[in-house]
């Protein structure tokens, strides 16, 4: 017996994997994939995961972290998912397994707790935790009116009134466009709402960002009201509107309502991860082969036209099948995801009219066993298309760029616990900042992990940034800057006239805040300084106008 109540005293903190007998009574098996294969993620940057997906017996999981891992077997939000080494948000695995054909993605979450059971030999448990939460309060002059119960119950998004030629942002939700202004401003009309399911729904609601746990209705309003609010969408830093005319949820809530918004910590599940193997146990001889997939090398049919040259973006995206729908895209465009490039700096040759020349493309792959056209596999076959139906004709080469290396000025950030998880985030910048500001706050990083950050922290930071620091260690700090400020980084596209050695592009308005370089200095004590060395670039040799007949 003693033996018994061990075993079961364990099943809080880890998954069964395996059938195990105990005082003779067999403990069912849980569910497993057929077979997995994990491996590490490619570097790139910047870096996206893909969430789990499941097609043709294959369940499929690309950069993700072990947070995301955990998140995705569990049904916990990231920020719910506590302990662990400090690589748990860093290191990224891809995973491919095979599954039967009509598994749901319920049935997933235990064969994934399984796997990270097995190959990670991850052990966790749930736990409370105090966390901060919001609660809506009332305020000393609600501005709400009372509803009389007709009409439909909820907060729906209004049309904005704001002129074509003002429009901002504009985005489709249930099949329905909106548009914002400069101002980007987001306007709910709710009706017949009690507090409790006001304040149940805001986290989900567009452009309230008031984090992952409901918000608690504290407001004491007993019935049903009516009311109108309006605030503006966050964008990391708002690179688009005017930061004086743009409002924040708590100020909206407040301002408009009367109410108030207050963070406050309440007891909330959480899963704590005990322990966890930073590398995944090999995969069984056989599964890679088993698993492996040969995509398609070109589309089976294609139809190409050109499209309005004057219209304001475009649409591309994947539909089952394999379909490929590309709609109203600039060539250069074209060309930036037919090489899987950042940045057009990477490609040199584009003609003139790359920039305004728009095209609408329906292609079709070919049924290919264990393959699934996503946008991560579209690559190789527009390149394919490009080279049939516009003769396009390119060679890689080396080429001195313009890149910059992060080297030490004066030090001043503070040494990290190098217990503490290692990320960087960014959040929203402070009520009143200049459009574009940002704020990217980093914990226990290492000067290379923060180079490779910085790649993606403001345009024109095309290439890799070398760490040349000699700072060892990881390191807990905070950089602001304005991504829009100082963009004119000199050097345009490689083979233009570079700026000088250590020019240092300035803020183009002295009010608009730091730019990434100033705020590097001044605030980490660090300096981005501008070098000349080879990078690989993709040189188009021929390409033509206007493509062959379908």
């Amino acid at each position: 017996m003693k033996r018994s109540r061990t075993y079961f005293g364990l099943i809080s903190a880890v998954v069964l994997t395996a059938v195990a007998f105990v005082s003779g009574v067999a403990v069912a098996q849980s569910p497993k994939f057929e077979i997995a294969d994990i491996q590490p993620s490619p570097q790139m940057v910047p870096q996206f995961m893909r969430n789990a997906a499941q097609h043709n017996g294959r369940y499929e999981i690309r950069s993700m972290t072990m947070v995301d891992l955990i998140h995705a077997a569990y049904d916990f939000d990231a920020d719910k998912i506590l302990g662990g080494p400090s690589w748990l948000e860093m290191d990224r695995f891809d995973v491919t397994a095979k599954v039967p054909d009509d598994a749901s993605p319920e049935e997933m979450k235990p064969m994934l707790q399984s796997l990270l059971a097995d190959r990670f030999k991850l052990v966790l448990h749930k736990d409370t935790k105090p966390l901060p939460t919001y609660a809506l309060i009332a305020g000393r002059k609600p501005q709400l009116k009372a509803a009389d119960g007709t009409g439909e119950t909820g907060c729906k998004i209004q049309q904005s009134s704001t002129p074509p030629a003002q429009v901002a942002v504009r985005f489709s939700m249930n099949g329905t466009v909106f548009s914002l202004g400069p101002d980007l401003a987001i306007q709910y009309q709710c009706r017949n709402m009690t507090m409790e399911a006001f304040a149940a729904g805001l986290r989900n609601m567009l452009g309230a960002s008031v984090g992952t746990n409901p918000v608690l209705d504290q407001t004491g309003l007993k019935g049903a009201w009516n009311f109108d609010v309006k605030w503006s969408l966050q964008m990391n830093g708002g690179q688009i509107g005017d930061a004086a005319d743009r409002i924040s949820v708590f100020d909206a809530v407040d301002k408009q309502l009367g109410l108030k918004l207050e963070q406050q910590q309440v007891p909330t599940p959480v899963i704590v991860v005990d322990s966890v193997n930073e590398k995944p146990t090999p995969d069984r001889p056989g599964v890679v082969e088993a698993l492996q997939v040969t995509p398609p090398t070109a589309f089976e049919v294609a139809d190409v036209k050109p499209s309005n040259t004057e219209g304001r973006g475009g649409r591309m995206g994947v539909q089952p099948g394999g379909r490929l729908n590309m709609e109203n895209i600039v060539m250069m465009t074209l060309l930036i995801r037919a090489f899987n490039v950042n940045n057009t700096d990477q490609i040199v040759g584009i003609p003139g009219w790359a920039g305004t020349d728009r095209f609408t493309i329906t292609a079709k792959a070919p049924a290919t066993p264990n393959f699934t056209l996503d946008m991560n596999s579209v690559s190789p076959l527009l390149r394919a298309l490009l080279e049939d139906r516009f003769k396009l004709k390119t060679h890689t080469e080396d080429r001195p760029v313009n890149a910059y290396t992060l080297v030490a000025a004066k030090p001043k950030m503070k040494k990290a616990d190098p217990a503490s998880r290692t990320n960087c985030k960014y959040t929203n910048a402070p009520p009143g900042s200049p459009a574009g500001t940002q704020v990217l706050t980093c914990q226990n990083i290492t000067m290379d992990q923060f180079a490779d950050q910085l790649q993606n922290a403001a345009q024109g930071l095309n290439w890799p940034i070398l760490n040349s620091t000699g700072i060892e260690g990881g390191w807990d700090f905070t950089v602001t800057y304005n991504r829009q400020a100082g963009m004119n980084l000199g050097g345009g596209r490689s083979g233009d006239a570079p700026p000088s050695a250590n020019e240092a592009p300035s803020a183009s308005d002295p009010g608009g805040g730091l730019t990434i370089f100033e705020a590097v200095e001044k605030q980490l004590g660090l300096k981005l300084e501008m070098q000349k060395r080879p990078m690989p670039i993709v040189v188009i040799d021929h390409l033509e106008e206007k493509p062959t007949d379908n």
